[in-house]
């Protein structure tokens, strides 16, 4: 038995009646603290209380928490410092000063697990996780001897990635010090754009979110730095910090390479770049936004190879592929896509023009913005600024005789009403709505004005999907679920499913995800349907149908993924829950 449980048992916190409860369940040894929390036994406030008055008392390393995974560590030590009237700090919410870790040996920060956050007129604040070890803070004041030091609590994660950051800045820092040289060394604005520094950190930075599977690239002036960010696999994670001066040459390269107007700093700007990184040749949507500190750039990393990718390989079960499939081989009628902003729905977009497209066929595009350039399709880019929307491309693209469409949103009652026009005189129109399931979009086309009969006319097929994470292979470990949450999953789970999750590596930056994959249910029109939508029969009588029709959940579609090992149990429930 771990040491918590049998400690509570001997203080009379926990019965041992509950205990031998858990044990005659079959529960793990390891698993009988977690399932005596969540059965009620003893709340996990209680727990948190115990295991810092342990702590403060020299009965417990700080270290035991790391032993179970259910014990959230920023809990611990809010609690810790309250108790030892310290601050604790979340340092992802705070502009930290780097000067002060540069006055210092980095591998001294390393060794202790120390962090210098930030400097006032009459100390030091430096970030622990463990704030009784005397020997660290000792080892800290040695190395600001000029000021006392106060010491704040974070997390070991914290921590470690901040220490990391620096690291990486540490490994540019060559680098900035040859684009500060450059700069003081060149007066003009123009020269300064054109220095050769600045192309190679635009180069580095490129190269390290790629390579670290960035999907966007966030460059962002704070008061005190300018900060890189990247999204991987839906989650943003800092990858560069620099020094402020940094950011105008920076951003106006940038500016440069996208074609914008680099003296415009007032308005938001849009433009775009290709180049090779590595072997492979990338194109890069920018964006700037005006906000407090400068510019917001984001660069939105398309990689022209995913616009090739085929749908069963973006993670497409075979039997939702077939049933898209059959929708797309329909001679007309309307395909919809649905989800929210960031479930990849412009990648099964492609993916379904990928199936499409062919020599004997016109396929003609409507999108805002044009992602990715295809062959063998005309793609029209939206420009309201010279009066063409949605809807003005799509009338004169009927005018083109064409064969198939793929319109990038459908976001007003004009452009759906053309749309479904089309699908009915034959043509095959591919599009996608803001709907969280795919039921819902009839309700929603409804709203915006569409009559029932049209609607029932037109629609082949809906696709409701979502993006989940899948599990590092590096560091993948099997996850004991506990039978309550089982039971809430609310679908019958084979009896000896294993779930799996991650446990954090080096490979995956600690997060246990690598990757991410599509979870979706494809909902087929039957004749039945047709005529229930015809008739305006309710979103509970159509899903009635379409579960008698075969429909299978995105959220069943979700689970049976994490029972093949593919994703984790919390991950869909995250994503998929409705």
């Amino acid at each position: 038995m771990d040491r918590i449980t049998q400690d509570l048992l001997n203080n009379g916190s926990v019965m041992q009646r509950q205990v031998d409860r858990l044990v005659a369940q079959g529960i793990d040894e390891d698993l009988i603290l977690r399932d005596i929390t969540l059965s009620g036994f003893m709340t996990m406030d209680r727990l948190v209380r115990f295991i810092v008055e342990q702590i403060r008392s020299g009965d417990y390393d700080l270290s035991i928490i790391d032993n179970y995974t259910f014990i959230d560590e920023q809990t611990v030590l809010k609690k810790l410092a309250s108790v030892l009237n310290l601050k604790f700090e979340d340092l992802d919410s705070m502009d930290m000063d780097y000067q002060l870790t540069s006055r210092v040996p980095l591998t001294q920060l390393q060794k202790h697990s120390a962090l210098p956050i930030y400097e006032d007129d009459l100390s030091i604040t430096i970030a622990l996780n463990d704030p009784l070890d005397i020997q660290i803070q000792e080892s800290m004041q040695r190395l600001f001897p000029k000021k006392p030091i106060k010491i704040a609590l974070a997390t070991k994660k914290q921590i470690s990635s901040y220490l990391f950051k620096i690291e990486l800045k540490d490994s540019v820092k060559g680098l900035v010090k040859k684009i500060k040289d450059e700069l003081n060394s060149i007066n003009s604005v123009e020269d300064q754009q054109e220095a050769s520094s600045i192309l190679l950190l635009i180069d580095v930075i490129l190269k390290a979110c790629i390579n670290g599977r960035a999907s966007d690239i966030h460059i962002e002036p704070t008061e005190k730095n300018c900060s890189v960010r990247a999204r991987i696999d839906g989650k943003l994670s800092e990858v560069f910090i620099f020094e402020k001066t940094i950011y105008p040459p920076l951003a106006s390269r940038i500016k440069l390479l996208a074609n914008l107007d680099i003296a415009e700093k007032r308005k938001p700007q849009d433009g775009r770049f290709s180049t090779a990184v590595g072997k492979r040749e990338y194109d890069f949507r920018i964006s700037t936004l005006p906000i407090l500190y400068g510019e917001s750039i984001v660069m939105r990393v398309l990689d022209k190879q995913k616009a090739l990718v085929k749908l069963e390989d973006a993670g497409m079960d075979s039997l939702s592929y077939q049933k898209l499939l059959k929708g797309l081989q329909q001679p007309y009628g309307i395909i919809l896509v649905t989800g929210p902003t960031g479930s990849g729905k412009t990648t099964t977009l492609y993916g379904a023009l990928n199936e499409l497209r062919n020599i004997e066929d016109k396929v003609i595009t409507v999108e805002d913005p044009v992602e990715y350039r295809m062959n063998l399709i005309q793609q029209v880019q939206v420009n309201p600024k010279v009066g063409l929307s949605f809807a003005d491309a799509l009338r004169s693209i009927l005018r083109q005789d064409p064969d198939k469409i793929m319109i990038g949103e459908i976001r007003d009652q004009e452009t759906l009403e053309i749309a479904i026009k089309a699908a009915l005189t034959g043509h095959m129109v591919i599009s996608t709505l803001h709907t969280n399931d795919s039921i819902s979009a009839i309700p929603r086309m409804v709203d915006m004005g569409i009559e029932h009969y049209l609607i029932s006319g037109a629609l082949v097929a809906i696709q409701a999907q979502r993006l989940v994470r899948k599990i590092c292979l590096h560091c993948k470990v099997e996850e004991k679920i506990p039978a309550s949450t089982i039971k809430e999953l609310g679908v019958s789970i084979p009896e000896h499913a294993k779930f799996y999750t991650g446990a954090g590596c080096k490979e995956c930056n600690d997060s246990g995800y690598m990757g991410r994959e599509m979870i979706c249910e494809v909902l087929n029109i039957s004749e039945a349907l047709s005529s229930l939508i015809a008739k305006g029969a309710s979103k509970d009588l159509l899903l009635e149908q379409a579960h008698e029709d075969g429909f299978i959940a995105i959220y069943e579609n979700g689970i049976a993924k994490a029972i093949d090992g593919v994703t984790s149990i919390e991950e869909i429930l995250k994503v998929a829950k409705g």
